[in-house]
Formats: C-alpha cells, sequence, structure tokens
C-alpha cells in the first residue's frame, strides 16, 4: 500500500487515519481533539501543507507538521 500523509491530500477527498508517526503525547493530542486511527475524515481545505478536515459536523485544523504525521488511506 502507498502510504501517503494528510498534508498531501487534496481538498474535497474523504480519507481514512491509517496511522500516526509520533510519540505518545501526540497520538493523545490528537485523540483528545477527536481523531484516532480508523477514523474518516474528508479534507476541506489544505494551504502550504496545513489542513483542515472534517468530521461530524465538526472542523479542525492541523499544522504542517502534526499533517505530515498523520498517515492515510484515500476512500473511492
Amino acid at each position: 500500500m502507498n502510504q501517503q500523509s494528510l498534508s498531501q491530500v487534496a481538498p474535497g477527498r474523504r480519507v481514512r487515519l491509517v496511522s500516526i508517526e509520533g510519540d505518545r503525547i501526540l497520538t493523545r493530542r490528537l485523540l483528545a481533539l477527536g481523531l484516532s486511527v480508523g477514523n474518516e475524515v474528508e479534507v476541506l481545505h489544505r494551504r502550504n501543507g496545513d489542513v483542515v478536515v472534517g468530521r461530524d459536523g465538526n472542523r479542525l485544523a492541523l499544522g504542517h507538521d502534526i499533517a505530515a504525521r498523520v498517515l492515510i488511506k484515500e476512500l473511492s
């Protein structure tokens, strides 16, 4: 499987979070924000690697450094 980071996904695409390349602190931070491995989100906006994702009517902005550590699988 060709893994891609969340910071590379075009707006309008639905993706599933596959893994988080980071320490326990980053994983817990994303979990507290409502993101965990297995979640499906829609990429709403992307600019210079910064990403805004939507899930269950909520929006979440992630900076490039964090978005680059979230590996995803694009859904059809």
